[in-house]
Parts: structure tokens; sequence; C-alpha cells
């Protein structure tokens, strides 16, 4: 049986799932970080590929199952 290896977020990739997962457009988050819309969609790829995720919610609920992110995070 192969043991479950824990992904990690870096702190940029951690901030773009909670903003996103609050609701926020990409474009949205790109301009409260100071960033732009394509980065931010760099690390939506790299979150998305780091968790197997198809989607945001996908990704989020994954990432709070192995405790990278607290579900409180949402709100």
């Amino acid at each position: 049986m192969t043991p479950i290896i824990k992904p990690r977020l870096t702190p940029r990739e951690h901030e773009i799932l909670t903003l996103k997962v609050q609701g926020k457009t990409s474009q949205e988050v790109a301009q409260s970080l100071f960033v732009t819309k394509r980065t931010v969609n760099f690390h939506l790829d790299n979150i998305y590929d780091k968790l197997q995720a198809k989607n945001c919610l996908h990704a989020f609920t994954k990432a709070v199952r192995f405790g990278l992110i607290e579900l409180e995070a949402a709100i």
C-alpha cells in the first residue's frame, strides 16, 4: 500500500485559494495582490495540479482534507 503524500502549497498559493473560495474572481484576486490575472491563473493551475483537483471548490475541499487550509477560510 502506497502512503498518501501530503501536498504543500506555497504561501501565495494558499492566499490565492483562500481569496477564490471567498468568492473573488481571478481578476479581483489579481487586483488585490497587485499581480496580473495571468499570474493568478498560473498559481491556480499549480494548485489544481498539486491537489489533483478539477476546480476551485474541489481544490478547497482537498486542501481542507489535507489540513492545508482552515475551513473558516471560506468565510
